[in-house]
């Protein structure tokens, strides 16, 4: 049986990032009456925007991050971003505090090095052939050991910053300069992986419930593009013996690291079997189809019962769906977007502009989710998405 927190229904969740995915998780927290206190190193984020109220720190500062919880002395913290100082939460959990889905998945998952080794050496799943680099000599070395082509990644960072394949040795210096422009927090270190031929790739959102089995939701099958995804479709077409392959990974993986929430778990599929790929504690991008209520419960509703122990008996898939990302083409101070007709006019369609105020190349400014009856054809209803999102221009 699950009791709430002391004042009833009312819960106080810290959330540390305050991007798109947070706000659309503050929404989904204060339908059923909880407190969000956003914070993220610069005001009016998206999740700011819609939260109870809000902190600027740099998360990477401790001694900040450790103010803003004795300040408000949360019931749950929750990350929602990478460039945390993740170690803190060790402590507060020894302090009383529940941190979702707990220290060690925070820890572990906020450098690709901790759940790499967790996954190859300690749990024995399988992953792509891989090596570490500190120094663009290293790089090379690595490199030289995984063989070419080769993908370099920074150990903290995320939606592809920082990201390159190597096919040649002349884009070794390239690539070391590249990740560490797009590394996030103080962490120098990159992972060098073997190239995996892979069919397609997909997300399993897997749900670790406090007092009830782990779930999935149907896969979503997704495209990216520089590291970042593009469109997601759901669910994705698999073999069943590759779906429990995945299934019975992410659960390995996800119960090694503890603790209640979602997880974006990502796969390669290949010839020769499924590949373990990151895994994200926390609400997924590519899950943002699940807003165009592909399943009886969006991403951010079940990551939201996870966190608070309410039982969630099943997940269902209700209808297909597909999202495609509106991206910037240009900095600008104050993007205005054009088209938005075309996309509201639209049958089985709908959209979300996240309220970034500033736009640079290539950034997440929106999405937008189409849908259709469970009979109908996926790839269809995702190129419906695609051209929709083109059809919005953002005037820089």
């Amino acid at each position: 049986m699950y009791f709430w927190p002391q004042n009833a229904s009312m819960s106080k969740i810290l959330l540390l990032g305050s991007g798109e995915l947070g706000k659309e998780f503050t929404i989904a927290a204060q339908r059923i009456g909880q407190t969000i206190i956003a914070v993220d190193s610069y005001k009016n984020a998206p999740a700011m925007q819609v939260a109870d109220s809000f902190e600027v720190i740099n998360m990477l500062d401790g001694d900040a991050l450790d103010a803003i919880v004795d300040k408000h002395k949360p019931d749950y913290i929750v990350p929602e971003i990478e460039a945390i100082r993740t170690e803190r939460f060790y402590e507060y959990e020894k302090q009383g505090y529940t941190v979702i889905p707990s220290a060690k998945a925070a820890n572990y998952t906020m450098n690709r090095k901790a759940i790499r080794d967790l996954a190859a050496k300690e749990l024995r799943i399988k992953t792509a052939a891989y090596r570490y680099a500190t120094s663009a000599e290293s790089l090379e070395k690595a490199v030289s050991e995984v063989g070419m082509p080769c993908v370099v990644k920074p150990l903290m960072s995320s939606s592809g910053k920082g990201q390159s394949t190597i096919k040649t040795k002349n884009d070794i210096t390239k690539a070391w300069q590249y990740s560490q422009e797009g590394s996030r927090g103080d962490v120098a270190e990159v992972i060098v992986e073997a190239f995996v031929n892979f069919n397609y790739e997909i997300t399993l959102l897997t749900v670790t419930q406090r007092n009830g089995e782990t779930l999935f939701c149907p896969p979503i099958g997704h495209r990216q593009e520089r590291g970042d995804y593009m469109e997601s479709w759901q669910p994705a077409t698999m073999e069943a013996t590759h779906l429990k392959t995945a299934q019975e990974m992410a659960e390995k993986v996800t119960q090694a690291l503890t603790g209640s929430g979602i997880w974006g778990v990502e796969f390669f599929v290949a010839d020769d079997g499924v590949y373990f790929s990151e895994l994200s504690p926390r609400p997924h991008d590519t899950g943002m189809v699940t807003l165009a209520n592909t399943q009886n419960f969006n991403e951010f509703e079940l990551h939201l019962k996870a966190v608070l122990g309410l039982p969630i008996p099943e997940i269902t898939q209700e209808r297909i769906g597909a999202s495609a990302v509106i991206l910037a083409q240009g900095e600008s101070q104050n993007p205005t977007f054009e088209g938005l007709e075309t996309v509201s006019g639209a049958a089985k369609c709908d959209f979300r502009l996240f309220g970034k105020t500033t736009s640079r190349l290539h950034r997440r400014m929106g999405v937008v989710v189409t849908y259709d009856s469970i009979e109908s054809s996926v790839s269809e209803v995702t190129k419906k998405a695609r051209t929709l999102a083109d059809s919005i221009t953002i005037k820089l």
